[in-house]
């Protein structure tokens, strides 16, 4: 992966951090996402289900 992918999808995953924090905790909840694991969620770590 070169400079400018890395440069791209770490702005895209601090975008989605970003969008995911300005939900409210049922918006969340509705996604299966806790507040603590928002910035996991986007990276990918996170199973869902």
């Amino acid at each position: 992966m070169n400079i400018f992918a890395k440069l791209k999808k770490s702005a895209a995953e601090r975008r989605a951090v970003r969008e995911l924090g300005a939900l409210d905790d049922r918006a969340l909840q509705d996604l299966g996402i806790s507040r603590a694991n928002i910035q996991a969620a986007v990276k990918g770590m996170v199973v869902f289900g």
